[in-house]
């Protein structure tokens, strides 16, 4: 039977209206999902009572693909079908994928690098979609009903490329994204509407694979991005790298003088993918071990049967990783100096990400602005929770007096590639979105009719050093003399950081346009090809929701059943007892099992096995409350 929520009435908006959205913080080693429940945000949990989420996807011999900690399980034994830090590789091609030293088998695919699995060929859209299809899932249980949509959390340095792919895997997952929302602008949310507090905001945010800092400014409910800038290529990850260098040198795996060891292992056969995979696990849980503790022992178990089996301090860590704090710093005061302000001059300061717990980390920023960073809201979580703020306001179930705006900005610079293989910057880093430039350009050649155009992303002066969006061409230009054709360049960028480009020859009046569709291998065809095959995951999700909904009503039932017996089994004689406890039995087996229909049977058998039962204690509590009492009394 279904449960009705209820309200007051006057109360606004009523349940039925209001629309069921989340906040999803998509990380390179943990992912979460949270929502706004009685005006409340909340990390939701799964059924182990588990909120995070680890990032690991894995393909098994089964045809089965595991999500989270049961995958993160096979890490070491099936590396080469379990994925982690799949988002380091989110619109990436092959070159950028080696320089993790990952043991992948990598495809190399036009723009964006592929993964060999059991399964065939991944691309980092479809893995990531793993993951949130598990988060759609989780949510919707723990809500009750199918969500209107997500707002999805994004590095701030995420170039266009990898913005489109993220909002790709959300569609592949099922989840209508209500916004790309800047990681660090999640996190200052949820402080800033937390705390009630005005100001300046500048979040620090270190996560497992990204390093993001923004500059943010809180005023009379308006946030506004002031600058931002990070390290897409930055985090958690490269601190566990550094322990496996280590490691490898101090028990000389490989030469002390080795500058790639993890690469120099790899190479030589020292280790296998599942020897560094299992190091790279033990390097984790030692990075983590000394956030509390001064000294821990590194333990890696090889598939050669040896242990490398290491003592660590604390001092030792902060030496082999100091560089990697230090490039912290340097993004920092870099963009401390594009919103014009110095570090005495920031108000407070936030921490997000695990990879803040470091103590090292916490003391480099706490010497560098003179005061304690606020970490107030666990890290792991503080994005989402942002998120979740953002996705609830959206959906348009914002309360009476809740009234905020948001100001967003786009990281890097968008132009046009000019003659010589020169960058035109239309678009300046660090403007406020959503944002239209327009720029006029000429012909070069007398007679020239066509113009094409090429859309770059970054802030070197030289196209080569830049990423390449997109291309296309201006045809039907009118014969003029060169110089003499005005071509207007029109740029456009949404609230999500997403661009679209055209392109109108003022004279003439021809017009061409392009949306800024980042080419990283997978197409259209592909997209609807995936799409078509995810339909089984939506009777899956059904599936799953059936099972969980009998589940429910097998628990309170058998719950139900074991009290009454407990405060009446006397009721009953021997022979009726045995055959309510093999009722019970049978509801509790099925209970356990994968078919609904299965326990739907059983806990229709054990309601009709008890409805005597029922009736005899009913008849007790009635006899019971008249007991003693006169008819005239009864009747009054």
């Amino acid at each position: 039977m279904a449960l009705l929520q209820i309200s007051e009435p006057g109360m606004s908006p009523e349940p039925h209206q209001r629309k069921l959205a989340v906040g999803i913080d998509l990380g390179t080693t943990n992912s979460l999902v949270a929502a706004v429940r009685s005006s409340v945000p909340e990390v939701l949990e799964d059924e182990h009572r588990h909120a995070l989420l680890p990032s690991v996807v894995s393909y098994g011999d089964d045809g089965r693909i595991t999500v989270g900690a049961e995958a993160a399980a096979r890490a070491v034994s099936d590396p080469d079908n379990t994925i982690v830090s799949v988002k380091r590789f989110m619109g990436r091609g092959l070159e950028d994928a080696k320089r993790y030293r990952s043991a992948y088998r990598f495809i190399d695919s036009p723009g964006m690098v592929r993964i060999s699995t059991r399964a065939g060929d991944k691309s980092p859209v479809e893995i990531s979609a793993e993951i949130l299809r598990t988060l759609r899932r989780r949510a919707e249980m723990a809500l009750g009903d199918e969500l209107f949509g997500a707002v999805i959390t994004v590095p701030a340095y995420f170039d266009d490329a990898q913005r489109q792919a993220t909002k790709d895997a959300a569609r592949l997952a099922g989840l209508e994204v209500l916004r790309l929302l800047n990681e660090p602008t999640a996190a200052a949310i949820a402080y800033g509407l937390d705390s009630g507090a005005e100001g300046t905001f500048l979040v620090y945010d270190l996560g497992g694979g990204t390093f993001d800092v923004s500059v943010l400014q809180l005023m009379r409910g308006v946030f506004e991005v002031i600058a931002t800038g990070g390290d897409s290529a930055l985090g958690g990850d490269d601190f566990d790298r550094r322990i496996v260098e280590w490691a490898l040198r101090e028990t000389g795996l490989v030469a002390e003088d080795q500058p790639d060891p993890i690469g120099a292992a790899l190479a030589d056969g020292v280790l296998s993918a599942g020897d560094l995979r299992a190091m790279n696990i033990e390097a984790r849980r030692a990075k983590e071990s000394l956030s509390e503790a001064a000294i821990t022992t590194f333990a890696a178990r090889l598939s050669s049967a040896s242990v490398v089996r290491l003592p660590l301090t604390r001092e030792r860590f902060d030496a082999i990783s100091a560089d990697l704090v230090a490039r912290t710093l340097t993004v920092v005061r870099k963009v401390l100096r594009d919103a014009k302000l110095s570090a005495a001059d920031t108000g407070q300061i936030v921490m997000v990400g695990g990879a803040t717990r470091i103590p090292a980390v916490r003391v480099a920023v706490t010497q560098l602005f003179g005061r304690a960073p606020l970490i107030d809201i666990d890290p792991d979580r503080v994005v989402a929770i942002g998120a979740a703020m953002q996705a609830n306001l959206l959906a348009g179930n914002r309360p009476a007096g809740d009234d905020w705006l948001l100001l967003d900005v786009i990281p890097l610079s968008l132009g046009l590639e000019t003659m010589g293989g020169l960058v035109e910057k239309i678009i300046p880093r660090n403007s406020t979105i959503p944002v239209a430039r327009a720029q006029e350009f000429t012909t070069f050649r007398d007679g020239q009719t066509a113009l094409a155009i090429h859309v770059v992303q970054g802030e070197r002066e030289l196209v080569a050093d830049c990423r390449s969006l997109a291309r296309f061409e201006l045809r039907g230009i009118p014969p003029m003399s060169a110089g003499a054709a005005r071509v207007r360049v029109s740029f456009q960028v949404d609230a999500d950081g997403l661009l679209s480009v055209s392109a109108c020859e003022q004279v003439s009046g021809v017009k061409s346009s392009v949306a800024v569709r980042p080419s990283y291998g997978l197409g259209d065809d592909e997209i609807a090809a995936m799409l078509q095959s995810s339909f089984a995951a939506a009777q899956e999700d059904r599936d799953a929701r059936a099972l969980r909904e009998q589940q429910v009503e097998a628990d309170r039932l058998l719950e139900a059943t074991r009290n009454a017996l407990a405060d009446d089994g006397d009721l009953l004689v021997e022979r009726e007892r045995a055959e309510l406890e093999a009722l019970l039995l049978k509801t509790q087996q099925a209970r356990g099992a994968a078919d609904p229909a299965s326990i739907r049977h059983a806990v229709e058998a054990l309601a009709l096995g008890t409805e005597t039962f029922a009736a005899r204690r009913m008849d007790r509590a009635i006899g019971r409350a008249l007991s003693g009492r006169r008819l005239d009394e009864i009747g009054d």
